[in-house]
């Protein structure tokens, strides 16, 4: 028996030091009452000795030595370990060679060479040190030796416990084998016990998801008699990513305790699936509940802001950033979302002020800054920042030259993109891909150089894809160019079939040129297919903020009465000082007089009237639209802004337009 030296005594208490392997450990011991040779009155001796089982002792060992391998960081620390397990009788005890395998895995040593020997050596493994190994297997490869073991395993009669389960579904979803994770799933059934095991439904489920059965990793989730917020959350995740936003919200509905996890799913599913006011509307339940946000949260929320554009909005969720541990002066990530957020929210100047107070900056945030300039029409700001960029020795990436083509695209400045384009591999070694062929078409286009445009694309090293022929059908639209139209269209009806996009824009190609035969032919193909057309949909920010939306056609607002009647006003103000409507942007072969009814009913000329009505005189009236804006939009809104005195900024689905004092900030090249 170990003998261990009293050092202190009181009444009922002994507080014995014990020193194993060079640390003290602390013991309080309750001991009856003296009787015998010591009484109470007389003082204790200055030392006894009191026996202290040798089981106790290695298990204290056993937990130093634990302790020793939680502090490694390489592998010739756990040798060090190994060694001292060796001198100290540790290297048959199942329970710290389990922890050394673990810890060998955690710092990726392979399993065949070292951690394989370690296993060999111990002659009576136990479930924990066989589950070592195999999970070992599974997070490295080869996935078949997980399953190889498993078997020997079950041939030396040793049961398995959750946790090998759990590591064996872990693989099957990682290596998508979903024949080998169902032949796991039986034997958790034929060997029992495991069917009310949270860890392993968990992970059950979680391989079901990743092998594209949801239904699966749902029915075991009905089947579950315990669960946690994790199973709960994973079909969460797994139906927000399939876009079924009603199972998600029902699911999310039902959970008893929500943590901050299952809020941010929901929060980021609802934008990732363009649903911008649902995911608004759960971050501020999540507000008023007092859950903490997270990084992703607000990444999630800010991207739903920017897809709205709604200043109000922008607004709030940047001061709940600032006053968060992820303000955007230090976090580069948030920081970049929200440079984003402003410029997609028509408030480029307040996104550069953003971008100015961070304290670190990196690609993305520069990246982002260069398409929010691009977007804007703000062509040399973005190139002015590219270059300012390079000078910080940040080097430049895919998305950084998008948004300098885009730039040059939209204010046409042709030979500069062309420069850019042809120095990104040679002097910032970034190899120009399909995206970035496709800014430079777009460019080539808008410029009216079809037939550089169309060499490029036939020189292209790699197959030009849906983005090339759009932009080069886009081009033509805006040129009225209908054989090059023919060309891009022939192509984009083999990658997307049934975008009714292309349709129309080669239709309304053939109706600019008057070629209404062909727009006939177009129209039947549409109906044969079944196609039907998006409605040009705006909305417009009133005052505080509150969003009204306007569909063309569509006269059923509470106010439509006087929006119709803001309207004409307006109309007879701007043909005062030369306004004409623009027939031929209605793509349609009517009478003139129906041409001029179905202008003044576009979606974005009823948000305007309405902006006129709800918003204070001299403040900026924001529109954001689903489509391209028409020219005779366009030239009702310079015209507007200027017998207005108003800023008006329409953001489309290409760009943003700032029209004041009777000009665009696109120079009318859009």
């Amino acid at each position: 028996m170990q003998m261990v030296k009293l050092v202190h005594a009181s009444k009922q208490t002994l507080r014995f030091d014990f020193l194993v392997t060079g640390i003290f450990v602390h013991r309080r011991i309750s001991i009856p009452k003296l009787a015998g040779s010591y009484r109470e009155q007389e003082p204790l001796p200055s030392s006894i000795y009191v026996p202290y089982s040798q089981l106790q002792l290695r298990k204290l060992l056993e937990l130093q030595v634990i302790s020793f391998l939680h502090g490694c960081t390489n592998i010739n620390q756990i040798k060090q370990v190994h060694a001292l397990l060796f001198r100290k009788d540790l290297h048959q005890c199942c329970y710290v060679v389990t922890k050394l395998i673990r810890m060998l895995t955690k710092l990726e040593v392979q399993m065949d060479s070292y951690p394989r020997l370690v296993f060999r050596q111990v002659k009576h493994p136990n479930p924990f040190l066989w589950t070592a190994l195999i999970r070992g297997y599974a997070l490295q490869g080869p996935f078949s030796e997980s399953v190889r073991l498993y078997n020997c395993m079950r041939k030396e009669g040793i049961g398995p416990v959750s946790f090998t389960f759990s590591a064996l579904f872990k693989a099957c979803g990682s290596v998508l084998d979903v024949t080998l994770g169902t032949q796991i799933h039986a034997q958790t059934i034929w060997i029992g016990g495991f069917a009310s095991d949270l860890y392993v439904g968990n992970t059950m489920i979680d391989m079901y998801i990743k092998c594209g059965l949801l239904d699966y990793g749902r029915k075991v989730f009905d089947e579950m008699t315990e669960r946690d917020v994790i199973s709960w959350t994973e079909l969460i995740v797994a139906y927000a990513r399939t876009g079924d936003m009603k199972s998600a919200g029902d699911l999310f509905d039902g959970l008893p305790m929500k943590d901050m996890v299952a809020w941010t799913a929901m929060v980021t599913g609802y934008a990732q699936n363009a649903m911008p006011r649902k995911a608004l509307e759960v971050f501020e339940q999540m507000q008023d509940a007092g859950i903490e946000v997270d990084e992703v949260t607000l990444v999630g929320v800010i991207s739903a802001c920017a897809q709205l554009g709604a200043s109000k909005y922008a607004n709030w969720i940047r001061n709940i950033a600032e006053n968060s541990k992820f303000r955007p002066a230090n976090n580069v990530v948030v920081g970049s979302a929200l440079i984003d957020m402003y410029s997609k929210c028509g408030n480029v100047e307040d996104a550069y002020k953003v971008f100015e107070r961070m304290e670190e900056r990196n690609v993305f945030s520069y990246s982002s800054m260069i398409v929010g300039f691009a977007m804007h029409g703000r062509a040399h700001a973005a190139i002015e920042l590219f270059f300012e960029m390079l000078k910080t020795d940040t080097k430049p990436n895919h998305v950084t030259f998008i948004g300098v083509l885009t730039a040059c695209s939209h204010a046409g400045m042709v030979d500069k993109g062309r420069q850019l384009f042809a120095t990104m591999e040679k002097c910032y070694g970034v190899s120009p891909n399909v995206d970035h062929y496709a800014c430079m078409v777009d460019l080539l286009g808008r410029a009216g150089l079809f037939e550089e445009a169309l060499q490029l694309v036939e020189t292209m090293p790699m197959e030009p894809n849906g983005g090339v022929w759009g932009a080069l059908l886009g081009a033509s639209n805006i040129h009225g160019n209908p054989d090059v139209a023919e060309i891009a269209a022939s192509h984009l009806f083999e990658f997307e079939p049934d975008s009714i996009g292309n349709y129309i824009l080669l239709s309304n190609t053939y109706a600019s040129a008057g070629r209404w035969s062909d727009v006939s032919r177009v129209r039947k193909l549409m109906r044969e297919k079944k196609l039907k057309k998006n409605p040009g949909c705006s909305w417009v920010e009133a005052k505080k903020g509150v969003i009204h939306e306007f569909f063309a056609g569509d006269m059923t607002h509470p106010e439509s009465s006087q929006i119709k009647k803001a309207l004409e006003d307006l109309i007879e103000r701007l043909k005062a000082v030369g306004y004409q409507p623009n027939l031929s942007s209605v793509p349609y072969d009517v009478t003139d007089d129906q041409k001029r009814r179905v202008l003044m009913t576009h979606s974005e000329k009823l948000a305007l009237a309405y902006g006129l009505l709800s918003t204070d005189a001299g403040s900026t009236i924001k529109i954001m639209k689903n489509i391209r804006i028409c020219e005779d939009c366009h030239i009702v809104m310079c015209a507007a802004s200027k017998v207005t005195g108003r800023k008006i900024v329409v953001r489309d689905n290409m760009r943003f337009h700032h029209f004041l004092n009777g000009t665009c900030s696109c120079g009318n090249f859009w």
